[in-house]
């Protein structure tokens, strides 16, 4: 890999009529994600066009902070209880490296 950040993208289809709660939900689901080693910041950024789509982008060390890492741990599986409800259908997760720039 090129650089020394991962991008992790997801892009979360909440259910109608639920964004308010899932706002809420990830206020408190953020403190989990944010103990994990090699967690660097999370950015949940609602659509424009759309207010049951939002991005979320975390920055990460490298691929296995996520996925060795907060994925095993505990604080992963309060993550799901608060958040895994909200979804339809469940997103599907992308890394990214550093971006390439001229």
């Amino acid at each position: 890999m090129r650089g020394s950040v991962i991008l992790e993208h997801a892009l979360l289809q909440v259910r109608s009529g639920q964004s308010a709660e899932f706002e809420a939900a990830l206020a408190k689901a953020r403190p989990l994600i944010a103990a994990s080693p090699g967690f660097r910041r999370l950015e949940l950024r609602p659509s424009c066009q759309n207010a049951n789509i939002y991005l979320l982008l975390v920055h990460w060390d490298d691929i296995s902070s996520h996925q060795d890492g907060f994925r095993k741990s505990e604080r992963y599986g309060q993550w799901r209880k608060l958040l895994h409800g909200f979804y339809d259908p469940m997103p599907e997760v992308t890394y990214f490296e550093e971006a390439i720039t001229s």
